[in-house]
């Protein structure tokens, strides 16, 4: 796409965005001309494939360099006639945009403004976007850091997974008593690097693969360790990825308990048996059941996750899910529509997202969440997923998860350990744009343990100054 503009613009956002949100038009040439320019409007014209449409807006370039960039993005989408719910927004944090948009001065009532006839975002999402923000900036806490711990085994892997995962069983899972080893190093060493640091720990969290397949000792000694070399008075919540009903045990749980984790998550997806059969995740609703009650019974904070568009299942599936889940005392929920990502078996296989009725399903939610009282407090969006769309975290008031604010917001800079872990070093660069610096260890159980002195070398260097 040859791309005609009399005025100066970053082209290259505008040929990802047609790549996005237009990938089946054949677009040759695109000129666009700046028909009049004044303190109160812009008009554009668009034209393209004998096509020519009229954009025209109010001026908002005292506080928005790059209006006529997206003008040339949404009026792409009106000369083509592309209506999407989210409008000409593609990025995966859009909460970002808008608290950017609060910083440069704008009110909440402007910024609906413009998402609506700049971006032609839909009202339920402005929303649902603009809420959420407002519950953020509740929470938001640039002044601290958070932590979090990869464990990257999993009982067994499911289709749709593309994180840093591998089945116990596999050859990788012979180093599983190595790698707790290196974990519990790592967790020492971390301890030393930020002795005397300013940075106060406000979150801390525990993700995976699957971190309640850590056996019982191993559980404990790992908790024991992070307590014992890394300061945590300051923290806020503390929060285990339990998912897999298949690796929990009383015991686990208790362990949890004692070490003063607040919030567990545990994560059906779907109460659809032969779907997570398909999906090659075990599921038992019995064992599930009697671990819910665990919980509930030691007063942990609880999440489920549910995914949307799972293979095989049918709007009336997702429907039962959702009616079922009004039998569990939850204190949060976490709602994903299916993404087909790099590394997942449904890639490999070529798999296909089916559309489905989503306002059947999104009435359903609404109910849901009605009941159980739960308001927006995160989200975020997803490239090769139904219609971009977005994943959101419900939750009752007072128990929303500061670590899922700050991780989407990119607000906090990141200590990661374990496997696949990111550690991240945010910086301020001015009132709205932000320098993220990323250092990954790596996902393979193997390649972690060979790694490790390296990777804390390198994670020196980077928290040098934190």
């Amino acid at each position: 796409m040859k791309i005609n503009l009399d005025f100066v613009a970053k082209e290259n956002t505008i040929y990802e965005f047609k790549k996005v949100l237009l990938p089946d038009e054949n677009i040759e040439v695109l000129d666009v001309k700046t028909l009049e320019e004044t303190s109160d409007k812009i008009s554009l014209e668009i034209s393209s494939n004998g096509k020519t449409k009229v954009f025209t807006l109010k001026n908002y370039t005292d506080k928005m360099i790059d209006q006529k960039t997206v003008m040339v993005k949404a009026g792409l989408l009106m000369l083509f006639d592309k209506v999407y719910p989210w409008g000409a927004l593609v990025g995966v944090r859009p909460t970002k945009l808008v608290r950017r948009y609060l910083i440069m001065g704008y009110s909440f009532e402007e910024i609906d403004e413009i998402l609506e006839k700049l971006y032609f975002v839909f009202p339920e999402k402005r929303e649902l976007l603009i809420n959420v923000v407002k519950k953020e900036n509740q929470y938001l806490n640039e002044d601290a850091i958070n932590m979090y711990v990869g464990i990257p085994y999993c009982p067994t892997r499911c289709k749709y997974c593309s994180f840093a995962s591998y089945e116990i069983n596999s050859k990788l899972g012979n180093y599983y008593e190595k790698f707790v080893e290196t974990l519990i190093e790592e967790i020492r060493l971390t301890g030393e690097l930020l002795k005397d640091k300013k940075s106060k720990i406000e979150s801390l969290y525990f993700g995976g693969g699957t971190p309640s397949i850590l056996k019982e000792k191993d559980l404990e000694n790992i908790l024991e360790e992070l307590y014992k070399n890394i300061d945590l008075t300051h923290l806020k919540e503390f929060t285990f990825e339990a998912g897999r009903e298949d690796t929990l045990t009383k015991e686990k749980l208790q362990i949890l308990k004692k070490m003063k984790v607040d919030r567990v998550s545990l994560n059906p997806q779907t109460f659809n048996e032969e779907v997570l059969k398909d999906l090659n995740r075990r599921f038992d609703i019995e064992h599930f059941n009697e671990m819910y009650q665990e919980i509930k019974r030691l007063g942990f904070i609880l999440n489920m996750d549910f995914i949307i568009g799972l293979p095989n299942e049918k709007v009336e599936d997702v429907l039962n899910t959702f009616e079922k889940v009004k039998d569990y005392d939850i204190d949060n929920l976490t709602i994903h529509f299916l993404a087909i990502k790099n590394g997942s078996t449904l890639i490999k296989n070529n798999y296909k997202i089916t559309e489905i009725d989503n306002q059947k399903i999104e009435d359903k939610i609404k109910e849901v969440v009605k009941e159980k009282n739960m308001f927006p407090y995160y989200l975020y969006r997803q490239k090769n997923s139904m219609n971009w769309g977005e994943n959101v975290g419900y939750s009752i008031e007072g128990k929303e998860s500061i670590f899922n604010i700050e991780m989407i917001e990119e607000n906090q800079s990141t200590i990661g350990l374990g496997g696949g872990a990111i550690s991240k070093k945010v910086d301020k660069v001015d009132e709205t744009r932000f320098s993220i610096v990323r250092q990954i260890n790596p996902k393979d159980p193997y390649m972690y343990i060979c790694e490790l002195k390296e990777r804390m070398d390198q994670k020196r260097e980077l928290f040098k100054n934190l």
